[in-house]
């Protein structure tokens, strides 16, 4: 360590300086060997970012929790894995998630502030929202209060209506893709495999992308999908929410698609009665198999089920009707 009188470099079992004799202070072990993602991610980030610690990670990055390092702004910080940066095709698609969420500005859009690229380092800069996400609720408490539930899907069907509006179709509406502020609202993440007018095809070599659990059938089936598809995910994530588990599970991810194409999901009434009837009906017209027979704009399904919660008597903050779209 340097001294701090002299600034003589000593070793760290010193326990005074060699050159001056004053006391040294006392180093303490790490508690764990240092990320290297970290030592990297500031080396290739400057100045611009104080790296705070890491939050978690994902199949495609990890998260770290960051500050502007001028404004003291929190952050979060989204580091592809190494092995996936090195691959062209992952590559577009985590930074086609920075092009097509930077077109998107919306209160309930978590738009990337800033993106980067340093050798094998591919990063994504994003507001820092500290509510946690609804995977988050749903692993603790398997499910979500009715009027919750509904206003989180309201919000997020919200956030579609806009980004369909825009050209983009998210592909990828799942609870782990809704994060909270902290005032509680529902912000939409993660556009890694959107669809966007202003993109060329991703193909994943004709792959259907994807979360096989949240997949309408035409995603499953590997077709063209316009913003439908994301009201069926919706629907899933809702009738989750409420009752505990998906409408469809399988043993890999070809059986649950298969399913989705095939099966009829089982009311969402006939798996627990307590839901309202008026209720279950959106959820399962979110889940037809034909798109023509869903809700066509999010913001059809974002009215309705605002005016469920309307009728039911609801004691909904003001600041979850505002965000409707007539």
């Amino acid at each position: 360590m340097f001294c701090p009188d002299c600034g003589t470099w000593n070793r760290g079992s010193a326990k005074a300086c060699g050159k001056c004799n004053a006391a040294l202070p006392e180093v303490r072990a790490a508690a764990e060997a240092p990320d290297a993602l970290i030592t990297a991610l500031r080396q290739a980030m400057g100045n611009r970012y104080r790296i705070v610690r890491r939050l978690g990670s994902g199949g495609m990055a990890d998260v770290y929790a960051a500050e502007h390092e001028k404004l003291g702004r929190p952050l979060a910080v989204k580091v592809m894995h190494t092995h996936l940066a090195r691959d062209n095709e992952m590559r577009a698609r985590f930074r086609r998630e920075a092009e097509a969420a930077n077109r998107l500005v919306h209160p309930l859009i978590c738009t990337p502030l800033d993106y980067g690229e340093v050798s094998e380092v591919v990063y994504l800069v994003l507001p820092y929202l500290g509510g946690g996400c609804l995977a988050d609720d749903l692993t603790k408490h398997r499910t979500v209060g009715t009027e919750r539930a509904v206003q989180v899907a309201a919000q997020v069907s919200t956030a579609l209506d806009y980004a369909h509006r825009q050209g983009v179709v998210h592909r990828d509406v799942k609870p782990d893709n809704v994060l909270f502020d902290e005032d509680g609202n529902a912000m939409l993440t993660d556009f890694g495999i959107a669809t966007a007018r202003f993109h060329g095809r991703l193909t994943a070599g004709g792959r259907a992308m994807g979360t096989p659990h949240y997949m309408a059938p035409e995603q499953a089936m590997g077709k063209t999908l316009d913003g439908r598809a994301d009201i069926y995910a919706v629907g899933v994530m809702l009738y989750e929410c409420l009752v505990g588990f998906p409408p469809f599970d399988g043993i890999d991810g070809y059986s649950v698609g298969y399913k989705h194409v095939h099966e009829k999901p089982v009311p969402i009434g006939d798996v627990d009665s307590s839901i309202p009837a008026d209720l279950g009906k959106i959820v399962m017209e979110c889940l037809e198999k034909d798109p023509a027979a869903r809700p066509q704009r999010g913001r059809d399904l974002a009215n309705a089920l605002l005016e469920f919660l309307h009728r039911s008597g609801s004691t909904t903050p003001g600041h979850v009707r505002a965000v409707s779209v007539t």
